[in-house]
């Protein structure tokens, strides 16, 4: 049986390397990632030698071994004395690297991934609003009175709105203090804003629900309750995916 790499002809070039890009070494490595999450070099069996690399893809050895190192870094393979270089298992995979979770999510077709980056939020920004509602002054209180009022004005206009959206949300994570929490939401965030499946469909229905959720949470974090604004946020997050969720299987992950 012929290893996975043997299934393209030696010398040959894949699509996207019809024109060389500019970049090599980037440009292998996002290659090479899109093939391992896609399966084509599964978990457990080795990448194709350095040889088979540089013909296939026209690169010297100093370019693939550019971009191995580059996946070593991300968890997807590990350099073996001997027995090459071998696909780690998903469960080492960086999921919060740019590419590794943009190839992920491409290859979600049962929105799996989705729904644990909308659980991995919702976990994170619930307990943010908890603390927002406590440090929140004034002048905090008021900016988000006005987003949310702003955003009543803006179910017509869905591009403005997310940006008033995401804006209301970073307002109360860079209340909280939180920076790390707040890096990992907008580092997840940066990743699916274009991406139809996880937007959802520009409707005024889904703005006008949305913003009852935004206003929800400011009310509580202008009466300064925590516990209220963590509620309010968890179920805001859940039910706005969950309306703009289309596609196969039941969001079962998001069951708590």
């Amino acid at each position: 049986m012929a290893a996975p790499w043997q299934t393209t002809p030696a010398g040959s070039e894949s699509p996207g390397w019809v024109r060389r890009p500019a970049s090599l070494g980037k440009a292998l490595t996002g290659e090479l990632v899109e093939r391992i999450v896609r399966g084509v070099h599964p978990p457990g069996t080795s990448l194709p030698p350095e040889p088979v690399l540089c013909e296939t893809f026209s690169v010297s050895r100093t370019v693939v071994r550019e971009a191995v190192k580059i996946l070593q870094e991300k968890g997807l393979v590990q350099v073996r004395q001997g027995a090459g270089t071998m696909v780690n298992p998903p469960a080492m995979w960086d999921m919060l690297d740019e590419l590794v979770l943009a190839a992920t999510i491409a290859d979600d077709d049962g929105l799996e991934i989705l729904d644990d980056l909308v659980a991995t939020r919702r976990v994170l920004e619930s307990d943010m609003a908890n603390v927002a509602a406590r440090l929140a002054g004034p002048d905090t209180i008021e900016q988000l009175r006005a987003l949310v009022d702003r955003m009543d004005e803006l179910v017509d206009d869905h591009v403005v709105y997310e940006e008033h959206d995401r804006a209301f949300h970073d307002t109360i994570m860079r209340t909280s203090g939180n920076r790390i929490a707040r890096a990992v939401v907008r580092s997840l965030e940066s990743q699916v804003i274009t991406i139809a499946r996880y937007m959802g469909r520009p409707e005024r229905a889904l703005c006008e629900a949305s913003n009852l959720g935004h206003r929800r949470i400011y009310e509580r974090v202008a009466a300064q309750d925590p516990d209220g604004a963590a509620s309010a946020m968890w179920s805001h997050i859940t039910d706005a995916w969950l309306v703009r969720r289309t596609g196969p299987g039941d969001p079962v992950r998001l069951n708590r």
